[in-house]
């Protein structure tokens, strides 16, 4: 079959596109998934260079997240039939024709959206929705400051925090980016390749501060934005897309009152899948009543991966990359 093969570490021109990968083995507890479109987050981006924080022996097939159709079930798999519409949050191998998941790592798509959409929203939705529920308890009328806010899991922060009642303060690296937060409801936008972050969220906010920050960028933006918390603030860790990870004056958190909390969607789907599964059922609420609607800028066909990977790597997406076989 086709897939995407990492075979050693390094940037994307270390892949190789080959046509004929063994299919894989179906157990008594898997799903097989026709893949239809895959979703690129950052972690593929670390995967491949040995950088992630769990990575599969050499060679892998990267790729943690799909939708598709049921091709075929275990023998003791009841919660889904052939021909069935699905998603998939695998961790890898989904840059491929077909893959075998668990059971419990296969949800029904939501049949409001199209392949395209629904092979991005597992990781984006579902870590965005975690964090600022669980993590961050948002409450209405209070500020949430999305960082890297036009990316795959900005998006979805804004589009979530705006139907938690909060007032929305985007902030990306240029006007055309932020262009789009505006589109999905952010109240204010910052340009912090143009002013500094720390000043203007002083502006917009009256100096009070902001009450909550969603960091999926880490880097030289993490110490000014712990600088601009408000009063019992939260800073969500979500993420180092800006490559360093940062070192905060720990002092911060004493002077300001405010909360640093680690958001790791993938351990908290081992640790509470109870809960999990009820955020599921209330994302699946919101999309099919049309309060939320992902939003794929950046669509490649798998023979396009490099290009793919770039928009990524480049940090020029706007919404998901989705890769489609």
């Amino acid at each position: 079959m086709k897939a995407l093969v990492c075979r050693e570490h390094g940037m994307p021109d270390k892949l190789d596109l080959v046509d004929d990968w063994p299919e894989p083995q179906l157990g008594d507890n898997d799903v097989l998934v026709d893949v239809k479109a895959a979703g690129l987050n950052f972690p593929d981006v670390l995967i491949i260079q040995g950088k992630y924080q769990f990575q599969p022996d050499l060679p892998f097939i990267p790729g943690g997240e799909c939708s598709g159709v049921v091709a075929a079930v275990g023998s003791k798999v009841n919660r889904f039939k052939v021909g069935d519409k699905v998603i998939s949050s695998t961790g890898a191998g989904a840059f491929c024709a077909k893959i075998a998941v668990n059971e419990n790592a296969v949800f029904p798509m939501p049949p409001v959206l199209s392949f395209e959409q629904a092979a991005g929203i597992s990781i984006t939705y579902f870590t965005s929705y975690y964090a600022l529920k669980q993590r961050a308890n948002l409450q209405p009328g209070e500020t949430l400051l999305v960082l890297g806010a036009a990316g795959g899991v900005g998006t979805t922060a804004i589009e979530l925090g705006k139907l938690m009642g909060a007032k929305v303060i985007a902030a990306a690296s240029s006007d055309e980016k932020l262009a789009l937060c505006k589109q999905l409801g952010a109240d204010e936008v910052i340009n912090y390749s143009e002013v500094s972050l720390k000043d203007a969220i002083k502006e917009l906010t009256d100096g009070k501060g902001v009450d909550v920050v969603y960091d999926p960028v880490g880097g030289d933006y993490a110490e000014p934005a712990v600088r601009s918390m408000a009063w019992n603030g939260r800073y969500l860790v979500i993420g180092f897309a800006s490559g360093p990870i940062p070192k905060i004056p720990l002092n911060l958190t004493l002077l300001k009152g405010c909360s640093i909390v680690g958001v790791f969607w993938g351990r908290f789907t081992g640790e509470e899948p109870a809960r999990h599964v009820q955020n599921i059922e209330e994302l699946w609420e919101l999309f099919s009543s049309g309060k939320l609607s992902p939003v794929v800028t950046d669509v490649y066909p798998i023979e396009q991966y490099e290009e793919a990977y770039n928009c990524m790597i480049e940090r020029r997406a706007r919404g998901k990359v989705i890769i489609t076989l």
